[in-house]
């Protein structure tokens, strides 16, 4: 089992999930009342459906983690899963991710993008032993 599904399965146990086809047209994702949240589109790479606010309180953990890719502009997190500490982290920024976007009703004026358009074909994520160079 590839940490995607790993992943997948846990988070579609639970009760504010559901489980469709990402908007994005490529792989499964998983939806809040709302919003798309998360998008599985291969075994290991996944991309997080996360508020400016959100984003802006976690941008320096999220340099710190070799898990996570970041695209400027964009209100999608990149998840690449290498291991179950990877998926670990993936379920906690789903909380976070939840709680962001129910959050984010009750702003008014609250700025929103098109839940569609995750970074899919915008980052590449390199395996953890290459050094960016080639």
């Amino acid at each position: 089992m590839t940490p995607a599904q790993k992943a997948m399965d846990r988070l579609a146990a639970w009760p504010d999930l559901t489980p469709c086809e990402a908007g994005c047209g490529t792989g499964r994702a998983l939806r809040s009342a709302r919003d798309e949240i998360v998008h599985f589109h291969s075994g290991r790479d996944v991309d997080l459906h996360l508020t400016a606010r959100a984003i802006q309180r976690l941008h320096h953990d999220f340099a710190e983690s070799s898990a996570i890719r970041l695209v400027p502009g964009s209100r999608w997190v990149t998840v690449h899963l290498d291991c179950d500490a990877d998926v670990d982290l993936l379920l906690s920024l789903v909380s976070v991710a939840l709680k962001a976007h129910d959050g984010q009703g009750a702003a008014p004026g609250a700025d929103r993008l098109p839940e569609t358009v995750c970074n899919f074909r915008r980052v590449r994520v390199l395996r953890r032993d290459e050094d960016g160079e080639g």
